[in-house]
C-alpha cells in the first residue's frame, strides 16, 4: 500500500504518543491500532503492523527500565519462560477459536481493577508483603496472561501491573517495569505468527517502530522520575479507556 507523505508523519507521531503512554501504563495499542485503521489499512494488516511497531516500544521500555535497575531478571525469568509458553498456546488457539467470549468477560475484570485502584489510593505506593510466592505467581500468571495476550490482548499490561501490585506487593514503578519485560515476551510470539502470515506493512511498521522507540524512552524515564501518584493516574486513564473501547467494540459486533 502507498500513502501520502503526511500519513507517514502522522503515524510516526501517533507511534511516539503510543510508546510514551504504553511505557507508563500500557494501552498503547488503543492509540496506534485505530490510527492505522483510520488511514485505510485493512483490519488484519493493521493488527499485524501494530504488533510490529508495538514490539519496538515494549523492548525499548524494558531495556531502559533494566538499565535503571527496576527489573529483577532473576525474579521474573521463570515468568518470561511461562509467558512465552502461554503466548504460543494462545496465539495458536486464536487461529481456531473465536475470542468473542473474552469480549464479554474482560471488561468486567478491568472494571473491578479500576474500582479497586480508585478506592485503594495508597495501593502501589510502596512495596508490601507478598500474598503469593513469586515463583508460583510467575508460573501461573506467566502462562495465563501470556496465553491471554497471544489469544486476545487488550488490557494485558494492566492485568500484569495490577496483579504484581496486589499479589506480589511490588510498588507500581517496579510492577510497570516488570510488565514491560513480560509484555515484550508475548509480543514477540504474536509478531512471529504475523510475520509467518505475511500481513505486516513493513515500511509503516518500521517507521512507527522508530516513533515507539522515542516515545517508550521518554515514557520509561517519566516512570523513573515521577511519583507513583502520576503513574497511578495514567494507569486509571488507560484502564478506563480500555474498558470503554472493549464495550464499544462488543456493542458494535
Amino acid at each position: 500500500m502507498e500513502f501520502e507523505i503526511w500519513v507517514y508523519f502522522l503515524l510516526f507521531g501517533v507511534a511516539f504518543l503510543a510508546g510514551l503512554i504504553d511505557a507508563i501504563a500500557g494501552g498503547g495499542g488503543l492509540i496506534a491500532l485505530p490510527a492505522l485503521m483510520a488511514v485505510g489499512i485493512p483490519p488484519h494488516a493493521a493488527l499485524a503492523t501494530n504488533k510490529l511497531q508495538g514490539t519496538f516500544g515494549s523492548f525499548t521500555a524494558a531495556v531502559n527500565f533494566a538499565k535503571k535497575g527496576l527489573i529483577n531478571f532473576n525474579e521474573i525469568l521463570i515468568g518470561i519462560v511461562f509467558t512465552f509458553i502461554g503466548a504460543v498456546f494462545g496465539t495458536i488457539l486464536i487461529l481456531f477459536l473465536n475470542a468473542q467470549i473474552l469480549k464479554i468477560i474482560v471488561p468486567f475484570c478491568l472494571i473491578a481493577i479500576f474500582i479497586y485502584t480508585i478506592f485503594m489510593p495508597k495501593v502501589g505506593e510502596n512495596d508490601r508483603q507478598a500474598r503469593m510466592k513469586p515463583k508460583i505467581f510467575y508460573i501461573i500468571f506467566g502462562f495465563v496472561l501470556g496465553f491471554y495476550d497471544g489469544f486476545f490482548g487488550p488490557g494485558a499490561g494492566s492485568f500484569w501491573t495490577f496483579s504484581m501490585v496486589a499479589l506480589l506487593g511490588l510498588n507500581m514503578k517496579k510492577s510497570v517495569a516488570h510488565t514491560k519485560a513480560l509484555n515484550f515476551t508475548s509480543n514477540v510470539v504474536s509478531l512471529a505468527v504475523f510475520i509467518i502470515g505475511g500481513q505486516i506493512l513493513w515500511l509503516i511498521g518500521l517507521l512507527m517502530g522508530v516513533g515507539q522507540v522515542f516515545g517508550a524512552f521518554v515514557g520509561s524515564n517519566l516512570v523513573v522520575k515521577k511519583e507513583v501518584k502520576f503513574i497511578r493516574t495514567i494507569f486509571l486513564v488507560v484502564v478506563g479507556a480500555t474498558i470503554i473501547k472493549l464495550i464499544w467494540d462488543f456493542l458494535k459486533s
